[in-house]
């Protein structure tokens, strides 16, 4: 091991601050040369051989991005595949470019929307959908199962009314339906199925009251193909009750507890002590006063569900040969079963690592999951003579995940500046430490000379420690302190010792974004959006805008504490280098919430497109104001300005200073914080850019099928005269 020499710029000078003396006296200093075999640079030098397929490889694009993103091998900016594996190379839809269309003035012809954004890909929704659909259909074909497949979609993964709508549309075609837990959820559902297959399912889960249970019996007398789903026996009794009263015959289905546990993080709810379900005596129980009543024929359809992110496909096959034995069981008993509800669990590979150990990946495609889930049932029905069931699924993770990408602005990253200390700064930085200090620091002096490591570390430490105590005491001036952690700060560097990951300061609440992370340690693929025909030449974690020591993100896929960055262009606070969450299309925006009162991002809607930009925005809208996420806490934005206002009026013409501050300037400024989202905006866009926000309350939305229409939409949206309308309380 190469000897350490000391850490003094003997080029620099520190000198000690006025009023202070140098002690007289012989003090024995650390030699006064540098370095020479340990780089103190925090960054790597950038390889001119660096490409983009290099990026892909390193933020592991092509295991959990395909088939719907890659990077561009010659702008370096990911790229969308709308299509999936049948996207054609002109269809690819560059992210950066819909950043820019979405973020730039209106008066340039973008949008005007301020970041955080999410963008929605309503073509990936539909591709995800088909493949389900296809990767059973051929499952079915190939193994001769005498049934078919008809799947639904979990609303709670995400409620939003568009993505719920497309996937209504575009299942429409193959039955595909909704599930849904809860009475608003029900409400949302049943309006949507209305323009749906009218074979489509309707399975209504969750915890029931009378309530719950009348609204999915009117469900069911307004021709909605509608299952009432038992968690509880209990809540049979009041099935009995209000379709009696309501004249309708319900169908019935029941949920199981099965024996089948599914060990990961996201199997919680699996197993006998499972949160949802009914036990086999339960269920007998069911039965029971079903035939008792004359109602066994309603019970049609058997549900269960063994956790999330199942990883792979023999605890799948294992789950689904139990369920489909206590199928047979129930058509042994008469029920008059039709229906075989394996629930959700369906994974996709956050991480691009294809493993069955991780709750962050899975073994297993698309074509494996349905292959294993008709086998099973087939199997045992086969076994038991019985007829197979129509097999649903209640796949929302792996249906929305991935059409949706939430981006989000570096604003700023911390740096490592080494310091330089001289020989006097050292003798004035020695002069005042106490007898236990000075030997540390000359035991200190004595390691690095030796080339000792670990003596270095301690001997750091401990004098740091001892320095921190005397200043607390008052017998160390403050620019002594800052001089000893200039000098550890440098030895640690030197030798390895000192974190070199910089903090990247991002526009973006975590707890609103991406609760996930912050909740349960879900991780999510983040990566440069650009750039990535550069070589990163950093390392860093993420810091969000929250007053909050969790809002940071400081775990990656992978396994790794901290992501390879670029350096910001143009210096910290320049702004414009746009990172991308990834797979987070579900749940995510439906746990959100506003933490600090940051509300949720910009959205915008984006179909891939033939035209010269490649894609059409369809829709957009600018996230929560100031004054939304107020009113979700109770306040009334409207008299808090008009206190404003008037305390403006009231001081605004104080000329005690000879100045007049201008009230009604005073009022706009107010008026346009209220309408403004949470949000940081970037130092690069301006006032114009912060007054382009300002049609929140208008609920401007920009239409077009084609790029034709683009610029027109957005030409129309600025009303007569290109002028935003304000809200009227806000003018002063």
């Amino acid at each position: 091991m190469p000897a350490l020499a000391c850490c003094v710029d003997a080029a620099a000078a520190l000198s000690p601050p006025p009023g202070y003396a140098l002690a007289a006296g012989d003090i024995s200093l650390l030699p006064p040369v540098t370095f020479s075999d340990l780089s103190l640079s925090t960054t790597t030098t950038a390889s001119a051989e660096w490409s983009p397929s290099l990026s892909a490889s390193l933020y592991k694009l092509d295991g959990w991005g395909g088939p719907y993103f890659s990077v561009n091998s010659s702008s370096g900016n990911i790229t969308v595949r709308p299509h999936g594996s049948d996207t054609l190379s002109h269809q690819e839809i560059d992210l950066l470019k819909i950043v820019k269309k979405a973020s730039d003035p209106k008066s340039s012809g973008g949008l005007g929307l301020q970041l955080p954004l999410i963008v929605r890909f309503p073509d990936v929704l539909k591709n995800r959908l088909q493949s389900l659909q296809s990767a059973f259909d051929y499952a079915i074909q190939s193994q001769g199962y005498g049934s078919h497949y008809q799947g639904v979609y979990p609303v709670k993964c995400n409620q939003d009314r568009f993505v719920v709508e497309d996937i209504v549309s575009f299942g429409s075609s193959f039955r595909f339906g909704l599930e849904a837990g809860s009475k608003p959820e029900l409400l949302l559902a049943m309006s949507s199925l209305c323009k749906g297959n009218p074979e489509a399912f309707l399975i209504c889960n969750g915890f029931k009251d009378s309530e719950y249970i009348s609204l999915a019996l009117i469900a069911r007398k307004l021709a909605l193909n509608t299952i009432i789903v038992l968690e509880q026996e209990e809540e049979l009794d009041l099935v009995i009750e209000m379709s009696s009263k309501l004249c309708v015959r319900p169908m019935i289905g029941l949920r199981a507890k099965l024996r089948t546990k599914h060990d990961g993080h996201f199997g919680s709810t699996s197993g006998e002590k499972g949160k949802f379900g009914l036990t086999t005596t339960q269920i007998l129980k069911v039965v029971k006063k079903l035939e008792q009543v004359g109602m066994l024929d309603c019970l049609q359809l058997l549900h269960f569900h063994i956790g999330s992110q199942i990883p792979s496909t023999a605890l799948l096959a294992d789950g689904v040969g139990e369920a489909a034995q206590i199928y047979c069981e129930l058509v042994r008993l008469g029920a008059q079963m039709r229906v075989i509800d394996i629930g959700g669990g369906l994974g996709i590979d956050y991480d691009g690592s294809k493993s069955a150990e991780s709750d962050l990946s899975v073994a297993y495609s698309l074509e494996e999951y349905a292959v294993a889930v008709v086998h099973a049932v087939q199997y045992v029905c086969d076994r038991n003579s019985v007829k197979h069931p129509v097999i649903c699924s209640e796949s929302g993770r792996a249906i929305v995940s991935h059409h949706s990408v939430l981006i989000f602005e570096a604003m700023a990253a911390t740096s490592y500046a080494a310091p330089t200390l001289s020989t006097l700064g050292l003798q004035y930085l020695v002069e005042g430490l106490s007898e236990e200090a000075r030997a540390d620091y000359h035991n200190l002096s004595s390691a690095t000379i030796r080339g000792e490591y670990d003596s270095c570390v301690f001997y750091t430490d401990q004098l740091k420690q001892r320095c921190v105590e005397q200043f607390k005491q008052g017998t160390l001036g403050m620019e002594q302190l800052a001089a000893v952690d200039g000098l550890c700060d440098l030895i640690g560097k030197a030798i390895g010792a000192n974190d070199a990951v910089r903090t990247y300061h991002v526009n973006l609440s975590v707890f609103t974004s991406i609760p996930d992370f912050w909740g349960i340690d879900q991780m999510f693929p983040i990566v440069p959006i650009h750039r990535l025909d550069e070589k990163p030449t950093a390392r860093g974690i993420l810091s969000d805008l929250t007053c909050d020591s969790d809002g940071k993100i400081d775990k990656f896929i992978g396994g790794e504490s901290s992501l390879p960055l670029h350096e910001l262009e143009g210096g910290h606070g320049s702004g414009g280098y746009y990172l991308g969450m990834f797979l987070g299309g579900a749940y995510e925006e439906a746990l959100g919430g506003v933490h600090n009162l940051f509300g949720g991002p910009s959205v915008v809607r984006v179909l891939q497109s033939d035209g010269p930009h490649g894609f059409a925005v369809t829709r957009a809208a600018p996230g929560p104001s100031c004054s939304d996420v107020l009113r979700v806490m109770q306040h009334e934005p409207e008299l808090m300005f008009e206190t404003l206002k008037h305390r403006a009026q009231e001081f605004g013409d104080d000329d005690n200073n000879n100045s007049v501050v201008d009230a009604t300037a005073l009022a706009t400024s107010l008026a346009r914080s209220f309408n403004n989202m949470p949000y940081l905006v970037a130092s690069s866009c301006g006032m114009d850019a912060m007054n382009n926000n300002n049609d929140h309350k208008n609920n401007d939305f920009y239409y077009c099928s084609s790029d034709e229409d683009y610029s027109a939409a957005i030409a129309d949206s600025a009303g007569p005269g290109g002028e935003e309308e304000q809200w009227s309380y806000c003018c002063a």
